[in-house]
């Protein structure tokens, strides 16, 4: 991320960084401004939007990059320094962090080629220093055909990292703190004004629950309507148009992060799945709420593995940031699939099948190998690679040309 703010400074007059609360945005944004205001400091930020509302000019002052930190908070803001950018024609004058997205209507301009935005997400194995980074995806995108290395985790270590999250204030905390400061940290992201409501009362329970049925059904690509029962429960009092101003919210709040389908013209319509793939910002939230604990994971492995390739998938997600790439997932009717699509802006596109443990390597390059045939048969261009990424130690190249590497191995 600290790569890509800094290109991204120096091609725009201003950068948006946003992504989840709690993520790093602001220490990340602090290392490249030369200063800031905290718009939602608690001794301050009165003061501070009485002095937006007097002249704007006044938070806007400051050495570049001037840092304005939670800029929502006074939305006004996105205009004047859009207008600013304008008139000064220079990169890197400002750069925002924002934990939701404002609310439709609270700005003037889009500020389309003046202001780049960055997502940010948790952390990666790689950026908490749990994964050894020993094969690079870009790389692979490279035509590396030299993959090796050996991953230092265990089962039980992956399964720490999981519940712990990618959360940089967990690094280095044993389970247990971890998990009552992710369940604090949600519990005041439901109870908080940033989950905007427009229609109806916001209520804390409901949005837990709905993050419950989310977990439940992470790494699958449940309908909405499978979601919105589940979620229900015994609660006839929630309409379903109320379940989705809470999903949409929580999608604004950057909990919910669902994985899109890839629809290559290789089949019909009918035959592939077009229903987004579940998933929550980082794997952790749902361990949470399922139970799994790096001590009894082993109880429910069916549900674990489901864990494991949201974990991947959020790397994944990280890694292909960095190169200008995203994530999506392919799933037909006649059983082909692949857990991660990574297809980058320039067209490559890389096959990748989640398995967690060794016995089922082969049963998921067999399937890549499939679907790619598929592809070459319908005359569309062929991946970069082909990978299965797992929970083992080795990471090596198979004899049709899968790559077999482990998340404890892999990095951008």
């Amino acid at each position: 991320m600290d790569a890509q703010l800094e290109f991204y400074l120096e091609t725009f007059g201003a950068v948006l960084l946003r992504g989840p609360k709690w993520c790093g945005k602001t220490t990340t944004a602090k290392k490249h401004a030369n200063s800031f205001i905290e718009m939602q400091d608690p001794e301050k930020s009165a003061d501070y939007l009485l002095a937006a509302e007097t002249d704007l000019s006044l938070i806007m002052e400051g050495d570049s990059p001037r840092l304005i930190d939670e800029w929502q908070v006074y939305p006004r803001i996105w205009d004047a320094v859009r207008m600013d950018v304008d008139r000064k024609r220079r990169t890197g004058l400002y750069i925002l962090t924002g934990s939701r997205v404002p609310s439709e209507g609270s700005f003037m301009h889009s500020g389309a080629g003046r202001i780049g935005v960055l997502l940010m997400r948790t952390m990666s194995l790689f950026e908490s220093g749990d994964s050894n980074g020993s094969v690079s995806l870009n790389g692979l995108f490279s035509g590396d055909e030299n993959v090796e290395g050996k991953s230092k985790l265990s089962t039980r270590d992956i399964a720490y990292c999981l519940c712990r999250g990618g959360w940089p204030e967990n690094i280095g905390l044993e389970y247990r703190k971890c998990a009552v400061k992710l369940g604090s940290y949600l519990d005041l992201i439901y109870e908080s004004d940033d989950l905007s409501l427009s229609k109806y009362a916001k209520d804390a329970e409901t949005a837990k629950r709905i993050v419950r049925s989310y977990s439940r059904n992470v790494s699958t690509p449940a309908d909405m309507k499978t979601v919105y029962g589940d979620a229900l429960g015994g609660d006839s009092t929630l309409s379903e148009s109320r379940f989705n101003d809470y999903v949409n919210a929580l999608r604004n709040v950057f909990v919910i992060d669902d994985v899109p389908a890839w629809n290559p013209s290789i089949r019909s319509r009918t035959a592939i799945r077009s229903t987004p793939k579940r998933d929550l910002v980082d794997p952790s939230i749902a361990a949470l709420y399922l139970g799994i604990t790096p001590d009894n994971f082993v109880d429910d492995f069916r549900t674990f593995g489901l864990l494991f390739e949201s974990m991947c998938l959020r790397d994944l997600k990280v890694y292909a940031s960095g190169i200008g790439g995203k994530v999506h997932y392919y799933r037909d009717r006649h059983g082909l699939e692949a857990d991660a699509v990574i297809l980058l802006d320039d067209g490559r596109y890389g096959l990748v099948e989640v398995k967690l443990g060794a016995e089922n390597v082969r049963s998921g390059a067999e399937n890549l190998v499939k679907l790619e045939g598929l592809i070459s048969e319908a005359g569309l261009r062929k991946p970069s690679f082909r990978m299965v990424l797992t929970s083992g130690e080795l990471a090596y190249t198979m004899a049709d040309g899968t790559h077999v590497v482990p998340i404890g191995c892999l990095r951008d």
